[in-house]
């Protein structure tokens, strides 16, 4: 009988490492989307607040910026793909070793996927593929 399964997907090692191009791709990307959504909400807060109709240009590059992040995010979770740090891009695979579900573990800076861990383990549990 096997056990309850958390993913649908499950990545070979080498599928994984054939998506860390695109991972390091988005990374940053992600980051610097957020940011800049982030600056535009607090730039459009006040106005807001004070009840003005906002458009034009501002809210048309808040709106593209807004769009392309949440693209990309829809892009990860269909892939099942987990990014559990942004800020030090840690990323997690689900995957199979042998019967058991665990998590394919990859650190931005990291040449390669080399470790893995199990569900409940999380990064402390880390062990070398």
């Amino acid at each position: 009988m096997s056990a309850e399964r958390h993913f649908s997907k499950h990545y070979t090692l080498d599928e994984a490492r054939a998506l860390l191009p695109k991972v390091r791709r988005w990374l940053p990307d992600i980051r610097r989307l957020g940011k800049a959504v982030g600056r535009a909400e607090e730039r459009n807060a006040p106005l807001l607040a004070e009840g003005r109709d906002l458009g034009g240009e501002r809210v048309d590059e808040h709106l593209r910026t807004l769009t392309r992040l949440q693209e990309i995010i829809r892009e990860i979770n269909a892939l099942q793909i987990q990014v559990k740090d942004l800020d030090r891009g840690l990323v997690d695979f689900p995957s199979l070793r042998g019967d058991r579900e665990v998590l394919l573990c990859w650190e931005e800076g990291e040449d390669d996927i080399e470790f893995w861990h199990d569900l409940e383990s999380g990064y402390p549990g880390r062990k070398p593929v």
